[in-house]
């Protein structure tokens, strides 16, 4: 057995140690996800989700889309309005369209208190208005956080192309690197093992306000590479 070989089957058997329950000791039932926002975001992220084996409940302005891509991917997805997806979710991802968060913020704010919101957001001048303009002043997660002040707000599968990621999703080592940035350690923990389940090696790139780092317009944004040159890139030790 090579040297790298071995790395490789130890790092695999101290995974599966600290994933496997003690003995006598039930097993910690998994993280439930819910989705805002059903395109290429939501639809990408949950299929991968629901593909590692994560429950996930869909939802879209229009249910009959949400369903129809629920019925896609097996029993482990389903279909709801935003709010039952917020309701379902531990964690929930925010995949709309920016200058959708003013509105949405009011709605769905109250069901997210203490959850995880897993924005994965752009703001764009040429599409977003206003709302565009103050994240790009900001910072999105500044911003987010603004309109969701009772959610646990991480930033995080927003600097990736979605294409990059159906494609790039666990090929071998090194994998694509996803950075991820919040203020609550425990929900970026939390994003961590998601991105981990998605087949990306997530980088944590600080709190919340460090996020500027991967929004458009900044060096991160749209960065495919691995972890190294990821953190080379943003200055990370």
């Amino acid at each position: 057995m090579n040297g790298l070989t071995r790395r490789h089957l130890l790092a695999a058997m101290a995974t599966a140690c600290a994933i496997a329950p003690l003995p006598g000791q039930a097993a910690a039932p998994p993280l439930r996800i819910g989705i805002i926002g059903s395109g290429k975001v939501g639809s990408t992220l949950g299929g991968l989700w629901v593909k590692a084996g994560y429950q996930v409940m869909f939802s879209a302005r229009t249910l009959g889309n949400a369903q129809d891509l629920a019925k896609s991917l097996g029993p482990l997805a389903s279909a709801g309005t935003p709010r039952q997806a917020v309701d379902f979710g531990d964690v929930v991802l925010l995949a709309v369209p920016y200058y959708a968060i003013p509105t949405l913020g009011p709605q769905l704010n109250p069901g997210l208190k203490g959850k995880i919101l897993l924005d994965a957001t752009n703001p764009f001048a040429f599409r977003d208005g206003a709302i565009a303009a103050t994240a790009a002043r900001d910072g999105a997660g500044a911003t987010t956080q603004r309109y969701f002040p009772d959610a646990r707000v991480v930033r995080g599968f927003n600097s990736l192309d979605m294409s990059a990621i159906r494609a790039q999703a666990h090929r071998p080592p090194p994998l694509m690197a996803v950075p991820i940035a919040g203020d609550d350690p425990t929900a970026v923990k939390t994003v961590v093992t998601l991105a981990q389940a998605a087949g990306l090696d997530p980088v944590v790139t600080g709190n919340l306000a460090s996020s500027l780092q991967y929004q458009p317009g900044h060096k991160g944004f749209e960065l495919q590479d691995s972890a190294a040159a990821l953190k080379a890139a943003l200055h990370i030790q």
